[in-house]
């Protein structure tokens, strides 16, 4: 016989899943815009112009995306290109490739500084990330193994805004504190995401706990695959690899989701890790940073799907079943593909490919990197047959950096919270912005389309209440 706290737990039970699935009935007739009314009202919905480009809503000096021109109100399409400070990343990827040494510190203090560091300055920049990498005393017993997440996303939001706790002085919002403070997060991340994920491994999976302690003298890309890594070992190439991967996920412009969620956040004066943690939220979404993992999932899938992937009409026929929804998540999306921006080349994708090639010879994956390069060059024919009309399908940055994550073995678990690894720098820079900028706090504004509804007492309005 059931005790009578467990007859109220049970009976509150069913009452929460009646009342769950009423709300399902009403909630969408009362919350559905009409989509006519959009046009009605003059609403850019999406923050979208009617052509396609992005609403003007800020300025900015840290980041530029440049893949199409407006001309005589049409866009005109053209290769993509990518600034950070005015500075074209491409340039930086090679200048830093020349000179053989890690890339993403100089890019960090570019993104958050506003110019390029001299020897001194990257070596003492390098040498503070050095020392700040380490995480608070208990840190990782408390906030991290004692509670740990089946998303990585959601432990690395919460960790950010447990540092709050371990900050003397959180909420003050003047320029020394707040790059002290960015510092110190851009240092901690890769700790807190490689630890996050060995906590999960060892509590979903029950595999060994590996902790690898960061190493101030290694760069951040050394770093993370020395901490993901059971034995932590890595070779040049990986961590060059992985160090480009970083520098290319850094900044993308004010417009992408993340960051403009940086600059509302920040314009109403709140603390750093308040702003950053709902960047991580925003990121976390699966429009937004989870594509790559949905590439590594998709290129899996195919792998076992076909029987011999250098038969290329098993791939054609795997790619257009994606596209007509019966195959991959059945979405119809080939993710990896297509840009908001960007619309004959993603220069970020451009620049992977070629150092993903060289990773892809050393490790004898090169049949698995053609596979990619041919489903590159015939996505968009793939589509015309599955659809019946044209549509330029570009590779975007996630379809390489996809390859290159499951390449080093890095767990697809890691791979977005590895995107917001490097786009800290970028987050950061941004508010720093917002902060001493503007100074006004975002406001935008809403059109009211339920018109006046009259209040009626409880005892004359129809319905039966809750269903049972």
């Amino acid at each position: 016989m059931k005790k009578p706290e467990e007859l109220i737990r049970s009976d509150a039970l069913v009452l929460r899943e009646s009342f769950l699935r009423e709300m399902c009935r009403i909630v969408p007739e009362n919350n559905a815009i009409d989509d006519s009314f959009y046009q009605k009202y003059d609403v850019k919905r999406g923050l979208r112009n009617s052509n396609g480009t992005g609403v003007l809503v800020g300025l900015t000096k840290i980041g530029s995306v440049r893949g199409y021109e407006v001309k005589e109100g049409k866009k005109v399409a053209i290769p993509g290109q990518l600034f950070y400070r005015g500075i074209n990343v491409e340039d930086i990827v090679n200048g830093c490739l020349k000179e053989n040494r890690p890339g993403y510190e100089e890019t960090s203090y570019l993104l958050m500084f506003g110019q390029l560091p001299n020897a001194r300055q990257l070596e003492a920049y390098k040498k503070i990330l050095g020392a700040r990498r380490e995480l608070p005393f208990s840190f990782v017993r408390d906030m991290i193994l004692t509670a740990p997440s089946i998303n990585i996303m959601n432990k690395l939001a919460r960790c950010i805004l447990a540092l709050y706790s371990f900050d003397d002085n959180p909420d003050d919002t003047s320029l020394k504190n707040v790059l002290s403070q960015s510092i110190d997060l851009v240092a901690k991340l890769p700790a807190i995401i490689c630890y996050g994920y060995q906590a999960k491994v060892s509590y979903n999976k029950d595999a060994s706990l590996h902790f690898h302690r960061p190493l101030p003298e290694l760069s951040t890309a050394e770093n993370i695959l020395r901490m993901i890594r059971p034995t932590g070992e890595y070779t040049p190439l990986e961590a060059t690899l992985l160090d480009c991967c970083l520098i290319l996920h850094a900044e993308h412009g004010g417009g992408n989701n993340s960051a403009f969620t940086t600059h509302v956040i920040s314009s109403s004066g709140t603390d750093t890790y308040s702003a950053i943690s709902a960047a991580v939220g925003s990121l976390k979404g699966p429009k937004h940073g989870g594509a790559n993992v949905e590439v590594i999932k998709l290129i899996r899938e195919l792998t076992r799907t076909v029987s011999d992937i250098e038969n290329r009409e098993e791939v054609d026929k795997f790619i257009i079943d994606v596209f007509r929804g019966e195959a991959g998540d059945g979405s119809g999306l080939l993710y990896g593909f297509g840009h908001a921006v960007y619309t004959l080349s993603d220069p970020r994708a451009v620049i992977l490919k070629k150092i993903a090639e060289k990773l892809a010879k050393s490790k004898g994956l090169m049949r698995e990197f053609l596979l990619v390069d041919y489903i590159e060059k015939n996505a968009s024919r793939l589509f015309y047959e599955a659809k019946g009309h044209q549509k330029n399908l570009m590779a975007n940055v996630d379809l390489y950096s996809g390859f290159v994550y499951s390449a080093l073995n890095i767990p697809t678990d890691i791979a977005t919270p590895l995107f917001a690894a490097a786009r800290i720098s970028g987050w950061c820079a941004h508010r720093m912005e917002e902060l001493f900028s503007n100074g006004k706090i975002m406001r935008p504004a809403y059109q009211d389309v339920c018109g006046d509804v009259p209040y009626v007492p409880l005892q004359q309005r129809d319905g039966e209440g809750l269903r049972k």
